[in-house]
């Protein structure tokens, strides 16, 4: 695939999976892995997809507005603002129905026009944060 192919797969995952509600899986290639702490092992995309959607259920109206979009061969890093108000379950949370306006930086490793290899993420203490719920449980 060639980077503006790249670039746009990832546009595709954003505003369809993010945005739109459809299903993470159609993105991910067999054997993809999300690394989303280098202390925890990484996810499979069964487990990125039931994530993305526990996210999507906590902020119903997120949205992610693309800041820079820079591709390299077979990666793309998408730097975006992530906005949405919390009004579903958080990592155990009752709803705040605060609004969120954080950073996010990503890379994916694209192959064959799927992703294979996923990090970074938003800025979660800053979620936590304006949402003002503890960073502890």
């Amino acid at each position: 695939m060639t980077i503006e192919a790249n670039k746009a797969l990832v546009r595709r995952y954003i505003d369809e999976v993010w945005h739109g509600g459809a299903a993470a899986e159609p993105f991910f290639a067999p054997g993809y892995r999300r690394h989303v702490n280098p202390g925890a092992p990484p996810l499979d995309g069964v487990a990125q997809a039931a994530r993305i959607r526990a996210f999507r259920e906590a902020f119903p109206d997120i949205r992610f507005a693309i800041v820079a979009l820079v591709a390299e061969g077979d990666r793309v890093v998408f730097h975006c603002r992530v906005t949405g108000t919390h009004r579903g379950p958080l990592a155990g949370n009752a709803p705040t129905d605060r609004a969120i306006d954080v950073g996010l930086i990503d890379i994916v490793r694209i192959e064959g026009g799927l992703f294979v290899e996923h990090w970074g993420g938003a800025d979660m203490l800053a979620i936590y944060r304006q949402l003002g719920l503890p960073l502890v449980r």
